[in-house]
């Protein structure tokens, strides 16, 4: 193992996409296919409209015959004919003077180049019945657009109509199936087994006791990884031992019907205390001569150059790539946003990585560390406005204002009230109000 003293956010974040690559692709059903990242360019087998189409119901007429319409002279033709949204094309060509009844959607017959809305018509309105019950001759009052969809105008045969990189949407189905599919090629969901490490955490709902807290840890990044695009299994809290946390491990290589995670996340652990088990396990130093030592491959416990986050454990296990997150709750939620999602992004076949960081302004000022980037959730102080101030402050009886403008990774309440994570430079030692920030924009 290589021991860093100090690596960059972008340093650590390439090592763990490193440890990874797309799944694999398979031909899902169309309606199963939605959330899932599309593998290959969905082609269209149609050309769309399919055929010339009615664009109104009304009248299927020849331009020739109406031409006199526009100097405010109606015209009267006969009517031959009834065509129906999904009817085939009528056997016969529309002639001089004919006039053929027409819905939305049917194919215009040939020599038919206009279609007259029935509104702009003497019919002025078509009743339900059978064919052949409309009237037998028409005026036709209006006559200046053509209101026909020719054939192949929005698509044609061979066009790609979603590109691969995309994540399926109920729109993007909708297009393959009008381009003539039933099924799509998607990568396979990640797999993502998360786990957390302390002796001191319970399960969510469990009275915690004295020194206990409940493990909100796991409940967070297992929910987060499902909104990334992942099937996930949630082992909970593991405690401080090593042999406890190796079985954890090995018990969540089958935890996908026998199959394995694509990726093992775990939270806590990975700092410098006494009973930090996953350094333990992932040390070298601590890791020689037990049964676990053939297992860890590619391992590297980091000091990232953020805060908070700052400690870090990346490596596979058995194979698997882990990603050891440290264990306060906005830690763990910032470590999944610049590490995490990036991976899992990579799993699921998305083209590049990483959020997009737009510009906001600082409503109010804050601390920021020297030499490390800073990370502070943040919230808008209006829907869609370009200010923003640290969010889930308290400032009750005997706080200290001056200490409730840092961040810090304890402070669970802002994880309820940000809307954004603001990031600021590792040269910046205070944040003033109207300051520019630049801030990633979170679900």
């Amino acid at each position: 193992m290589t021991r860093e003293p100090r690596r960059t956010i972008a340093q650590h974040a390439d090592d763990a996409l490193a440890l990874v690559r797309p799944t694999p692709t398979a031909d899902l059903p169309l309606e199963d296919a939605v959330g899932a990242v599309l593998a290959a360019d969905v082609v269209s087998t149609l050309d769309a409209p399919a055929f010339d189409a009615s664009a109104m119901d009304g009248y299927a007429v020849r331009s020739a015959d109406v031409a006199g319409v526009a100097t405010g002279s109606p015209v009267v033709l006969r009517v031959v004919g009834d065509v129906a949204a999904g009817a085939p094309e009528l056997d016969a060509p529309l002639g001089p003077g004919e006039a053929v009844r027409i819905m939305t959607g049917a194919p215009v017959p040939r020599g038919g180049d206009v279609v007259v809305p029935v509104e702009r018509t003497s019919t002025g309105r078509f009743t339900p019945g059978a064919a052949g019950s409309g009237p037998a001759t028409v005026e036709i009052h209006d006559a200046t657009r053509s209101n026909v969809r020719a054939r192949g105008e929005d698509v044609r045969r061979g066009d790609v109509v979603v590109e691969a990189g995309v994540v399926l949407t109920a729109r993007h189905v909708s297009v393959a199936a009008s381009a003539g599919h039933a099924t799509v090629r998607v990568h396979r969901a990640p797999r993502v087994a998360v786990l957390s490490t302390g002796s001191e955490l319970v399960a969510p709902g469990t009275a915690p006791g004295p020194g206990r807290i409940p493990d909100s840890n796991s409940v967070l990044l297992a929910a987060s990884a499902r909104a990334a695009g992942a099937r996930v299994v949630r082992r909970g809290a593991v405690g401080d031992t090593a042999p406890a946390l190796v079985a954890a491990l090995d018990d969540l290589l089958a935890a996908f019907d026998g199959a394995p995670p694509d990726l093992l996340v775990s939270t806590g652990g990975v700092s410098a205390g006494a009973f930090d088990v996953v350094r333990e396990v992932l040390d070298p130093a601590t890791r020689a001569g037990t049964a676990w030592e053939g297992a860890v491959d590619d391992a590297r416990l980091v000091a990232v150059g953020m805060q908070p986050g700052k400690p870090q454990g990346i490596a596979r296990w058995r194979g698997v790539p882990w990603l050891a997150l440290p264990g306060n709750p906005v830690s763990a939620f910032v470590s999944f946003e610049l590490f995490v999602r990036p991976v899992l992004d990579r799993l699921r076949g998305v083209p590049g990585t990483g959020r997009t960081l737009v510009g906001r302004v600082a409503g109010e000022g804050w601390s920021s560390p020297s030499g490390r980037e800073q990370l502070v959730l943040v919230r808008h102080t209006a829907p869609g406005g370009g200010q923003v101030v640290p969010a889930g402050r308290h400032r009750g009886p005997g706080s200290d204002p001056a200490g409730a403008r840092g961040s810090g990774s304890h402070r669970v309440s802002a994880l309820a009230h940000a809307d954004a994570l603001a990031v600021v430079g590792a040269d910046v030692t205070a944040v003033e109000p109207g300051d520019a920030v630049r801030v990633l924009l979170l679900d």
